[in-house]
């Protein structure tokens, strides 16, 4: 694991009408989506991660703290940017921002879990077995 605090990772996209409130139905408006931003948050953290793990090994979200400051309208580039601020053992804790291109649309913190990707997909199939 080469994991360290103060890795950085941006993903980004351009609003399209299926990323909007209204094509997600969290709202009947087009203009990009909460869940959005949060899933594009989660992407730049993921990859932050896996960039410092071994190929076995990946992280699963366990929380997100953010708020949603700033609409962005269908056509604008948005990039999401994840920091790595602690490690505690398997526990990861990013800091996590949204921006279009005026500025600054989202912000908070997220929490990832590390996790061997082979035993969890097993305990996981269990949940249909019982």
């Amino acid at each position: 694991m080469t994991l360290k605090v103060g890795d950085i990772y941006e993903s980004e996209l351009i609003v399209a009408y299926e990323h909007s409130a209204a094509a997600f139905g969290s709202g009947a408006i087009e203009v990009f989506s909460t869940p959005m931003m949060i899933g594009l948050m989660e992407n730049a953290a993921l990859n932050c991660a896996q960039n410092g793990l071994e190929e076995a090994f990946g992280t699963v979200g366990t929380f997100v703290n953010v708020k949603h400051m700033a609409a962005t309208p269908i056509g604008m580039k948005v990039t999401a940017k994840a920091e790595l601020i602690e490690i505690d053992g398997k526990k990861l804790l990013f800091n996590v921002s949204a921006y279009d291109e005026t500025g600054v649309i989202g912000e908070g913190t997220h929490g990832r879990y590390i996790i061997e990707s082979q035993k969890f997909l097993e305990k996981v199939n269990q949940k249909q077995k019982a």
